[in-house]
Formats: C-alpha cells, sequence, structure tokens
C-alpha cells in the first residue's frame, strides 16, 4: 500500500542564496495537519497549514501547493551523495513510499485517507500538476557543487500538486492512485522537456492540468518556432 511516510513543513531560516530567509528547511510532524487550496501564486502559500513560504513570487499558490518527493528517491540520492537524507531533506511536504512520485501522470488524482479521531477517515484529495524545477536556493540548501544540472540529469524531480479537496492529513496516511489521463504524459517527461529537452514541449502542449500559465508559454514558445 502507497502511504505518507512523513507530513513536513518549513522552519524558516536565512539562507545564503537569497536576501532574507526561506522555507525549504522542512521537518517532519507528528501532529496532523489542515491542507487546503491556498490561492494564486503570488497571494497564496503552502497549501499546508503551518508551513511556509518565503519567496511566493515564485513558489506555492494552487498549482503549487503541495511537494511531493519518494522515499525511495531520497535513497537513491543518499547512496549516490553518500549522506543521509532524512524525511523532508528536498524541502518536500509529503515524503511518499511505494509512489513513483516523478513517473506519475500529469492530472493524476490521489486520494489520501488517514485515521481521524472519531473513527471515521479524514482525506484529501490532490491532483498532480507538474513538476519541481531546481533553483539556486535548493543547491546552497544542500551545499553540493553542480546541484542543479545534476539534479536535472536525473529526471526525479518529484510532483506538485493542487489540492481538489482539503481535509486534514496525518503522516501514515494510504495513497490511492486513480487511473492516468489519457495523454499519458509524466512528470519526468514534463520536466526533461522544462529543463534538458526542449524537443519534448510538443508533447506538452495538450496536457491541460498543467498550470494554465505554464500552459500559455509552452504554446507561446512552439508558436515563436
Amino acid at each position: 500500500m502507497a502511504s505518507v511516510l512523513s507530513v513536513n513543513l518549513a522552519v524558516e531560516r536565512p539562507i545564503a542564496a537569497k536576501q532574507g530567509t526561506s522555507g525549504i528547511d522542512k521537518r517532519p510532524t507528528a501532529e496532523a495537519v489542515r491542507v487546503r487550496a491556498p490561492g494564486p501564486k503570488g497571494r497564496g502559500g503552502s497549501g499546508l497549514v503551518g508551513d511556509h513560504i518565503s519567496d511566493t513570487a515564485n513558489h506555492g499558490g494552487d498549482d503549487q501547493a503541495v511537494y511531493a518527493y519518494a522515499r525511495e528517491d531520497l535513497d537513491g540520492w543518499a547512496r549516490e551523495l553518500g549522506r543521509e537524507l532524512t524525511n523532508g531533506n528536498f524541502g518536500e511536504n509529503l515524503t511518499t513510499l511505494g509512489v513513483d512520485v516523478s513517473g506519475a501522470v500529469v492530472g493524476e488524482v490521489w486520494t489520501l485517507r488517514s485515521p481521524g479521531p472519531t473513527g471515521v477517515d479524514d482525506e484529501v484529495v490532490l491532483q498532480v500538476s507538474c513538476p519541481r524545477i531546481p533553483c539556486g536556493t535548493f543547491a546552497v540548501f544542500l551545499g553540493e557543487k553542480r546541484w542543479v544540472p545534476r539534479f536535472s540529469a536525473a529526471r526525479t524531480p518529484g510532483a506538485y500538486l493542487r489540492v481538489l479537496s482539503g481535509g486534514t492529513l496525518r503522516a501514515g496516511a494510504d495513497i490511492e492512485v486513480g487511473p492516468p489521463p489519457a495523454h499519458g504524459v509524466s512528470i519526468a517527461t514534463a520536466f526533461a522537456a522544462l529543463t534538458t529537452e526542449p524537443g519534448l514541449l510538443p508533447r506538452l502542449a495538450e496536457v491541460e492540468e498543467l498550470p494554465a500559465a505554464d500552459l500559455a508559454d509552452i504554446r507561446a514558445a512552439l508558436a515563436r518556432r
């Protein structure tokens, strides 16, 4: 059974990559966390109440409400880097087990269920929206040289999800993955198209489940060719 290993919330702190603070340093919480659609990027922050996003112009908002990364991929990076990577180390809100997060199809729906205090399961419904694009803050936080190109080459970016139905979420929640959309474009393919392989961009042009602004940029770029 696929599950949420941990729900991770940010510890706001200064970071050398930018002026001010960052919320990339996320730590597991044992508490129940309220999940809701946060609102548009620029005004809305994280989809998890109690999480922190400093750079709301570039992060957060409805299409990047929740960031998920697979424990299996964290373990692979831990072996490659020769260091321990704890849940939340990649700035993810959800560390998952048993889900191929980067192989998820854009638009796929996840239903997360965890036992509630009254014996009725709490339920949160999320939709896979787009890949995480690595930035300088991520590289500085990890302290690894040439981290952005290394991360990009691996094609395991993890996925952002939008909140279709909010609720309460806890570590240990089961994840039910719904049927993939017919277009079949995975997060890994979308990530490659947006980073290292622009020749794949035509495959994204009809993926309506991508964020509207991203889809408009993709179609404009293709029209200019």
